[in-house]
């Protein structure tokens, strides 16, 4: 088998996969058109602003994928491909797609609040603390590990940073062209669209190298990680009409010509496979450590088939700009149907490498990914060059927008932590919110949240290497898809629906998860405390987080078991 006919079929289980089982979530959670979703209901200009389709799937799909479709997958290459693909098909379908739908869904039906406010209704206020400072820790990793990639990569091409900062400078143009200017979205397109292609040769024409100046490699990262740290700490605070939106609607185009570009360079080359199908229950991975498979694997291939991540971004952002319920399965699910595709894409690109040349090219994940496309696009006489700095540009410009999303999530759930008890009146409806005393309205100003969330991220970051930071942070985030499973659990049971298909879900993922982090702390103990202090963290947040989900669900059951008896009685 070639590398084009195991990427056809698995194209095509993608698409089936799509319409069979996104069609019975669909009818499970009873999408209903009709019914008025927050983004005109809470409509405030600011973060509930009713959508378009195209340009909210653009946002959430570059917000959700950043480089772990591309990352996981080829850090999992090490145990051979065929484990790393099975992950990917079933864990993406049955899943990672319906934890992305299930979050968005019952976000907007909660008045677009974040997961762990709909925590609160369903776990209490200590379900709801525990889940917010769990949540915290994991932005703090994803900003982390995103911000040392992406300087990395502008370090290492250049190129791409020229690319990446007049890319940044043109969505404020783009938005200020569509919202004062008049001018509509597709006539904007139009003219904005092809410019983001050209930045490519610019950047090529003009690479922004730091170490040109007499910076060494290592210098002119900390500095790209200096001047991240000032971007992200901006678009997380500006309206996302202003930047995150027309930002991730313009790279949504890039992402879209990546994968057209890496689908039809795969047919077209048609590669050949020569890395084994499996390497043992064990390999020797990119951190250049002996690790076990199981549960390496679910950890590594986070965003390919499950990422927790992607809860925070549905509930936090994308269930606020919702237009209508009928785009929820075409955004929440479809969203990650594409990624998966992006995933095995991933593995394609890796698969027609010798193992030895596989072994150093893949401790640079992205670079390898575009290293092996852009070999591919050979065959359509796309000179390699122009095709890798095109690549890594999408894969910076998606990495930069999961970046400054987690960023703004992060800033949210801060603030959300020092919010005030939900309470309810009598009759079940919300009770007016009390005046927050000085010191909450002080530490939940958007600003000092914003430069919290940026300066613990920055810190975690000069920490350690991306290669010893991913492992920790693909645990964690694959612990948090667990603990959403947990809450959509508990939400079906509440509407005596199908629970159970998430509640296995929530099994599996629990506990290679939490096997998971015990590896990785025993892996780190005594080479890097910031890595030990971190798992061992997450581990007793998860923990105190699982006892109380217990505790609910099986009290919950016990109520459906009386009730059922009760009536049975009066029959």
């Amino acid at each position: 088998m070639t590398g084009s006919l195991l990427f056809c079929i698995c194209l095509a289980y993608f698409v089936a996969a799509y319409f069979v089982y996104g069609g019975f979530l669909k009818r499970v959670f009873a999408v209903d058109p009709n019914r008025p979703t927050p983004a005109h209901t809470n409509y405030d200009g600011i973060d509930y602003v009713p959508t378009p389709r195209i340009v909210l799937f653009g946002h959430h799909f570059a917000s959700i994928a950043g480089p772990g479709p591309i990352v996981g997958p080829i850090m999992a290459a090490y145990f051979g491909w065929l484990p790393a693909l099975i992950w990917i098909l079933a864990g993406c379908v049955f899943v990672g797609a319906f934890h992305d739908f299930a979050a968005l869904t019952i976000s907007v039906r909660n008045q677009g609040k974040s997961i762990s406010s709909i925590m609160e209704r369903l776990m209490g206020f200590a379900g709801r603390q525990i889940f917010l400072i769990f949540c915290i820790a994991c932005l703090i990793l994803i900003v982390a590990i995103f911000t040392l990639l992406i300087a990395g990569m502008f370090t290492s091409i250049p190129a791409v940073a020229t690319a990446s900062l007049v890319f940044i400078c043109m969505a404020p143009i783009f938005a200020l062209t569509t919202l004062k200017g008049g001018m509509s979205l597709r006539n904007a397109s139009i003219i904005f669209v092809p410019l983001v292609f050209l930045t490519v040769a610019l950047g090529n024409a003009l690479p922004f190298d730091l170490t040109a100046f007499g910076l060494s490699s290592q210098t002119a990262t900390y500095v790209w990680i200096a001047v991240l740290a000032v971007y992200i700490f901006a678009a997380s605070v500006v309206p996302v009409q202003w930047l995150l939106q027309p930002r991730d609607y313009l790279n949504s185009y890039l992402l879209y010509g990546m994968l057209l570009l890496g689908f039809v360079s795969i047919l077209a080359y048609n590669p050949d496979i020569k890395l084994p199908a499996f390497n043992g229950w064990a390999a020797v991975t990119a951190d250049g450590k002996m690790t076990d498979m199981i549960p390496a694997l679910f950890i590594f291939i986070a965003c390919g088939a499950c990422s927790g991540f992607h809860a925070l971004v549905a509930s936090g952002t994308t269930s606020k700009q919702i237009n209508s319920e009928k785009d929820l399965v075409p955004i929440g699910y479809g969203g990650m149907i594409v990624e998966g595709i992006l995933g095995v894409m991933a593995l394609v690109a890796v698969m027609s490498m010798d193992p030895a040349a596989f072994f150093e090219a893949g401790k640079n994940q992205p670079m390898a990914f575009a290293a092996g496309i852009a070999s591919f696009s050979a065959a359509l006489g796309i000179p390699e060059v122009y095709a890798r700095i095109f690549i890594s540009l999408a894969i910076s410009a998606f990495m930069m927008t999961s970046l400054d999303t987690a960023t703004r999530l992060g800033r949210f759930l801060w603030q959300e932590v020092f919010s005030p008890r939900r309470a309810e009146q009598a009759d079940g409806a919300a009770a007016p919110v009390k005046p927050m005393a000085a010191w909450r309205r002080t530490i939940t100003n958007t600003y000092i949240a914003a430069f919290i969330i940026v300066g613990g991220s920055m810190l975690m970051a000069l920490s350690g290497s991306a290669a010893s930071i991913w492992p920790i942070f693909g645990a964690s985030n694959q612990l948090m898809a667990a603990l959403t499973f947990l809450a959509i659990t508990l939400y079906l049971l509440m509407k005596e629906s199908k629970w159970y298909i998430a509640f296995f879900p929530m099994i599996f993922m629990l506990v290679m998860s939490l096997w998971g982090i015990v590896q990785i702390v025993q892996q780190q103990w005594g080479s890097n405390l910031v890595l030990v202090s971190s798992g061992l963290f997450l581990l007793v947040m998860a923990l105190l987080m699982v006892a109380v989900g217990i505790s609910i669900i099986a009290q919950h059951l016990r109520l459906m078991r009386s009730s059922r008896s009760h009536h049975l009685q009066v029959e």
